[in-house]
Formats: C-alpha cells, sequence, structure tokens
C-alpha cells in the first residue's frame, strides 16, 4: 500500500519565506519522488544492489547492511515498488513520509560541514556515496550526487527544522532555496 503526497509540500510556508533566486549556493526542494526501503537477505546483497544499479533514474542510496533507500524522481512510491518487486528483498514505501533536498553550490561542503560530522571531501566521500548520518541534528540520509551536489532524505516531520538550519548555515554564503521546477 502507498501513501498518498498530502496537497501541500510539508516546506510550503517556509519556501514562501526563503531567498527564491537562484543563486550558486542553492537548495532545491523535490515536490514528488519515491523513495522505497529495500532489505536484502544476507548473501543476496549483491544481486538486489546490481539490480537496483541496472533501473534507469533509480538511485540506491546505503542506510545499512543489506539495506538501501531506492530513490526516484521518475516513478511515484507504488511504481517503484512494483519495478522493485521483483527483487527477492523487503520492501517498504516512504515516499510520503519523506522529503528529498538537493543542495548544490561551489560552497555546499563548507555549508554541510556545519551540519555533518562526516568528512565529505571527494577523494573521501565520493559521487555516488550515501550514508545515514546526523544533519543538522537530525537523522537524515546524505548522498553526494555531483560534483557539488549533495541530496538530504529527512522523515517530513523533521523537515521544517532541518531546512531551516540548513538555511541559516548558509546565510554566509547568500544559500537560496525554492522547489524543483
Amino acid at each position: 500500500m502507498s501513501i498518498a503526497y498530502p496537497d501541500r509540500h510539508v516546506l510550503e510556508d517556509r519556501l514562501a519565506a526563503a531567498p527564491a533566486r537562484s543563486n550558486p549556493n542553492h537548495v532545491a526542494v523535490v515536490r514528488r519522488f519515491a523513495a522505497v526501503s529495500v532489505l536484502a537477505r544476507p548473501g543476496d546483497e549483491g544481486a538486489v544492489l546490481a539490480a537496483m544499479n541496472a533501473m534507469p533514474g533509480v538511485s540506491a542510496r546505503a542506510v545499512g547492511p543489506f539495506e538501501w533507500l531506492a530513490v526516484s524522481e521518475e516513478r511515484d512510491g507504488e511504481g517503484l515498488a512494483a519495478d522493485l518487486s521483483a527483487l527477492d528483498a523487503a520492501l517498504v514505501d516512504q515516499s510520503g513520509g519523506r522529503v528529498l533536498l538537493r543542495i548544490a553550490g561551489p560552497d555546499v561542503r563548507a555549508i554541510l560541514a556545519k551540519c555533518v560530522a562526516v568528512d565529505l571531501h571527494p577523494e573521501v566521500f565520493a559521487e555516488g556515496h550515501s550514508a545515514n548520518m546526523l544533519c543538522c541534528h537530525v537523522g537524515a540520509n546524505v548522498a553526494r550526487t555531483g560534483g557539488d551536489t549533495f541530496e538530504i532524505v529527512v522523515t517530513r516531520s523533521y523537515a521544517g527544522f532541518l531546512f531551516e538550519e540548513l538555511m541559516e548555515m548558509g546565510l554566509e554564503f547568500d544559500l537560496t532555496a525554492g522547489f524543483v521546477a
């Protein structure tokens, strides 16, 4: 069963008050995306990860041993769960309970360094890497998706706090925010 998206995004009011023009340092809030928890059986993790990596438009984010968060902006939760159902893994659609923030820009590491206790240097946290961590005192999944681009998946209930903290940490870098067009 999939949870329906609410009519209003949880960050709607906060974004209305945020600087919306897109500066080089920018937080883009993704309105619609799918997030499905995938838990493989011990011994099957290699096949499950390979199958997810072969799916176009799906990013497998490391969560823990044998566990990933499959993220897609091209599918809804039900569609992604249906696509993943062929895998020999336990699946839970998390789409309605998560928020995806994409933070990018030349100063993104300096901004995130104020929020995470993880070394984000490109040689340590390479493109494609992800991990669960505390981000601004909130549990989140952080993934490096590009040279100067990171994505943060957080529960809806903490999204407002995380967003406000990111904006405050980015003040000196003129961080702006808006919905993905």
